[in-house]
C-alpha cells in the first residue's frame, strides 16, 4: 500500500498536479488497490480533519491579515522603520527588513509581506543605487519572517497536529523571527559597505520618530493584544483570531480609512479562496498521514534513523537537510501535515521539546519560500519589477539563504533561544 501511495504521489507531482490532489489521488489509489478498506472512510477522514474549533483560527487570521494589509498600514510601518534605523549606513535595506518584520506580525503571511512592502520599498532602493537583484532578493528573504513572528498560520497547523499550545508556539517564534531579521540587516550593512551602495543616511529625528510611532501604534498593538490575551487567559487562540478581525476592521476602516466597506466583499472572497486551498490540503493530507500511521511508517523511519546513529547533533542535521530539500518542492501546509507525524516521534525520542521542534520545522519551510524551483517569494519578487530575471534573483538570494540557514542552525542546537520566552511566561 505504501509503495502504491508513494508512486502515485511522485508521478502526479512530476506532472504538476496541485499538491492537494496529489495527496488525495495517492491515498485513494493506495486504499483501493492495496487494502480492503471501504473508500467512504476517505470522506469521513477529510471531514474530521477540518472539523476542528482550533482550525477556525486559520480563516480568521487570513481575513485579519488581508484587512490589515489593505488597510493603509504598509506606508505607516515603512515610515516608522525609516525613523528607527534610517540613520544607519545601508539603512534603506534595513528599513525594508524591519518593515517586513512589523508587517509579518500583522499579516502572518510571507507572500503578502513581500508584495506589500516590496511594492513600496523596491523602487526606493533601486533609486538609491541598490542593485535590482540584491534589493529584490532582500525583500523576498525578509518575507520569510512572515510565518515565524506571530500570528502564524503554519504554527497553528503544527500545534494542532502535535497537540501543543498555540500560544506557546506563537511565543516560541518571537526571538527566532527577530534573529532572522537581524541577520538580514547585518548582511545588508556588510554588503553595502563592501560594494558601496546604500550609504545615504537620514539623521535621527526624534520628532519624526515619535510621529511615525504614533501613526503606526494601533497597527503594532495587534500582536500584543493577541499574545497578551492568549497568555492572560482572556481568550483562546481561536477567539484571538476573531478579535484580530474585529480590531483590524475597526482600525483599518474607522482610524486609518484604508478601505471602503464594499471592498470587504473582495477581501472576504480572497480570504475564502486561500482558506479553501489550505483546508483542501489539510483534508487530503490527513488521509495521507493516516495511511502512514496505520502502516507504522513513522515508527519504522524513527527506528531506521536511530539505528544509524544515536548522535542528536547528527540526527537534527539530517532532519534539517531533509526539510530544506523538501522546501524546494512542496508547499508548506502539506509539508507540515506530512512530516510532523513522521519526524515528531524521532525528536521526542531525543528529548527535544515539541514546541522547539515546531519552530525548527517552520523555519526550514519558511526558507523554502526562497529556494527554487517552488520558491513562491521568488515568483512574487519577479512580479514586482520587470527588470528582475528569475535566474538572476536565484543567484542574488544565495547570501540571504546562507544567513537564514546560520540562524536556523543556532535555533536548532540552542533550544533556549526559542524556549526562553515560553519558559519565562510559564514561571
Amino acid at each position: 500500500m505504501i509503495s502504491i501511495l508513494l508512486v502515485v504521489l511522485v508521478l502526479t507531482l512530476l506532472i504538476n498536479v496541485p499538491i492537494a490532489v496529489c495527496l488525495g489521488f495517492g491515498s485513494l489509489a493506495a486504499l483501493h488497490f492495496g487494502s480492503s478498506v471501504n473508500l467512504s472512510l476517505v470522506a469521513q477522514r477529510m471531514f474530521t480533519a477540518c472539523d476542528s474549533t482550533t482550525l477556525l483560527a486559520v480563516p480568521l487570521f487570513i481575513f485579519a491579515g488581508k484587512i490589515l494589509s489593505e488597510g493603509g498600514i504598509s506606508k505607516r510601518l515603512v515610515d516608522f522603520a525609516q525613523a528607527a534605523v534610517g540613520w544607519i549606513p545601508g539603512s534603506l535595506g534595513m528599513v525594508s527588513v524591519l518593515a517586513c518584520m512589523f508587517f509579518a506580525a500583522l499579516s502572518g503571511s510571507g507572500p503578502a509581506t513581500v508584495a506589500a512592502i516590496g511594492g513600496i520599498m523596491l523602487p526606493a532602493m533601486i533609486d538609491e543605487g541598490y542593485p535590482v537583484g540584491f534589493a529584490t532578493a532582500l525583500i523576498c528573504s525578509a518575507g520569510c519572517i512572515g510565518v515565524i513572528i506571530p500570528p502564524s498560520i503554519p504554527f497553528v497547523n503544527y500545534a494542532t497536529i502535535a497537540g501543543v499550545s498555540i500560544g506557546d508556539q506563537f511565543m516560541a517564534g518571537m526571538i527566532p523571527g527577530i534573529m532572522m531579521g537581524l541577520s538580514l540587516m547585518i548582511l545588508c550593512y556588510i554588503t553595502g559597505k563592501l560594494k558601496g551602495f546604500g550609504q545615504n543616511t537620514t539623521p535621527f529625528n526624534l520628532k519624526f520618530f515619535l510621529n511615525s510611532f504614533k501613526d503606526s501604534f494601533l497597527a503594532l498593538l495587534m500582536p500584543v493584544i493577541i499574545l497578551g490575551g492568549i497568555y492572560g487567559g482572556i481568550f483562546t487562540p481561536t477567539e484571538a483570531a476573531a478579535v484580530a478581525c474585529v480590531y483590524g476592521l475597526f482600525v483599518g476602516y474607522f482610524i486609518y480609512r484604508g478601505f471602503k466597506l464594499k471592498e470587504l466583499i473582495e477581501f472576504s472572497f480572497d480570504s475564502a479562496k486561500t482558506t479553501g486551498m489550505i483546508f483542501f490540503i489539510i483534508a487530503t493530507a490527513s488521509i495521507f498521514s493516516w495511511i502512514l500511521a496505520t502502516e507504522q511508517v513513522p515508527v519504522m523511519i524513527s527506528n531506521a534513523v536511530l539505528g544509524l546513529t544515536q548522535n542528536k547533533v547528527l540526527i537534527l542535521l539530517i532532519i534539517n537537510v531533509l526539510l530544506l530539500i523538501n522546501g524546494c518542492f512542496m508547499e508548506m501546509t502539506a509539508s507540515t501535515f506530512i512530516y510532523t507525524p513522521i519526524l515528531l516521534p524521532i525528536v521526542l525520542s531525543l528529548g527535544m521539546d515539541p514546541i522547539h521542534f515546531g519552530v525548527v520545522m517552520v523555519m526550514n519551510m519558511a526558507i523554502g519560500f526562497i529556494t527554487p524551483p517552488l520558491g513562491i517569494h521568488l515568483f512574487v519578487g519577479v512580479g514586482l519589477d520587470k527588470r528582475v530575471k528569475f535566474n538572476e534573483l536565484v543567484r542574488a538570494v544565495m547570501p540571504q539563504f546562507v544567513a537564514l540557514v546560520v540562524v536556523l542552525m543556532l535555533i536548532t542546537y540552542i533550544p533556549e533561544i526559542s524556549m526562553g520566552l515560553v519558559n519565562l511566561f510559564k514561571k
